[in-house]
């Protein structure tokens, strides 16, 4: 069955550096778009980098020049490098795969950042 795992979150205090990781198996990983998202205590989930298949991104104006998305198709992975990190960063961050047919979306990663 098609499995994301995020892994990479922690407390980091202001201004600080993670990466995340999404690690996808049971599906043709090169092939499709991959997305994070994240969700802040009492917020809807909103989504925060999308990159392409074929690399191409966007980012949600909050997070532009701060994160960088990109992928390892020859590890089935997506990546998220977070920069400059403030408190209002701080939330659960997932990635999502989405296909025509189905969506699959990893358990969760928790990011906070506070000194």
């Amino acid at each position: 069955q098609v499995q994301l795992v995020e892994s990479g979150g922690g407390l980091v205090q202001p201004v600080g550096s993670l990466r995340l990781s999404c690690s996808v198996s049971g599906i043709i990983f090169r092939t499709n778009a991959m997305d994070w998202f994240r969700q802040a205590p009492g917020r809807q989930r909103e989504l925060v980098a999308t990159i392409s298949s074929g690399g191409s991104t966007n980012y949600a104006e909050s997070v532009k020049g701060r994160f960088t998305i990109s992928r390892d198709n020859a590890n089935n992975m997506a990546l998220l490098q977070m920069n400059s990190l403030q408190p209002e960063d701080t939330a659960v961050y997932y990635c999502r795969l989405a296909t025509v047919l189905y969506t699959y979306w990893g358990q969760g990663t928790q990011v906070t950042v506070s000194s």
